[in-house]
């Protein structure tokens, strides 16, 4: 729950100025939920709280944001967890904003994650019918051959159904028990990539997500995060069938 000071949900929805909404409250002009407000350092949940001045409802303007975040390994794909374990939350404490995370990587994972306040959006790009793409970077404990390669893209039989790779290729041979994969796939099932190779007897040591549909990492660091520009969110909506 995010809360913000009532002068300031008033001044973001055009009301009047922080000062003079300071002012109505202390003239008791303004009520949350149908109860008067006369203290300065009252906080609410926009969101979710009504608010009123004169008796007339406030609707709170609503910017939304769409965010490229480069996950660090041991970071929950969570806004916050109750055990204290750290999670995206801890990275987006600056902002105002109700942030959705757009899907999910496990904990020991890393790379692109998009965060936004644009619900429709968010339901979208995670929802299977519109296969959204994504590509990965795997470090991986031993080399694949090339009948590997084939079958993954062909598939590969696992438990809970066949798992198919659009592409696949072997970046870099680094050692005969160690080496560097790409991988591009539209599904997202529990810890897809790593059971691919994990059938393989080719263990994954280390999970890179760099790119999701048409949104790349770029040169966002570890731990950092950017806001998508305009041809980004143009083909991210176009994308996702959406109107921006």
């Amino acid at each position: 729950m995010s809360l913000i000071r009532l002068q300031k949900v008033l001044a973001d929805a055009g009301v009047a100025s922080r000062r003079a909404s300071e002012q109505l409250i202390l003239e008791g002009r303004v009520s949350v939920d149908g109860v008067q407000i006369r203290e300065l350092g009252t906080k609410i949940d926009p969101e979710i709280s009504q608010v009123e001045v004169d008796g007339e409802s406030v609707s709170r303007k609503k910017t939304k944001v769409y965010l490229a975040f480069n996950k660090p390994m041991g970071i929950l794909s969570t806004m916050s967890d109750p055990d204290g374990r750290p999670s995206l939350g801890d990275y987006f404490k600056d902002r105002n904003e109700r942030l959705f995370h757009v899907g999910r990587l496990d904990r020991e994972s890393e790379g692109l994650i998009l965060l936004t306040n644009d619900g429709d959006l968010a339901h979208r790009a995670t929802h299977p019918s519109y296969g959204m793409v994504k590509k990965y970077l795997v470090e991986i404990e031993g080399v694949p051959t090339k009948d590997d390669l084939g079958n993954i893209e062909k598939g590969i039989a696992l438990d809970d159904g066949l798992a198919r790779a659009l592409e696949v290729k072997l970046l870099r041979e680094i050692s005969p028990k160690h080496s560097w994969v790409e991988i591009s796939i539209h599904e997202g099932r529990y810890h897809i990539v790593r059971r691919i190779f994990e059938y393989l007897e080719l263990p994954v040591l280390r999970l890179i997500r760099t790119e999701f549909g048409p949104i790349s990492m770029g040169e966002t660091g570890i731990g950092r995060y950017r806001k998508l520009n305009e041809v980004e969110l143009s083909n991210l909506f176009t994308a996702l069938h959406l109107k921006q």
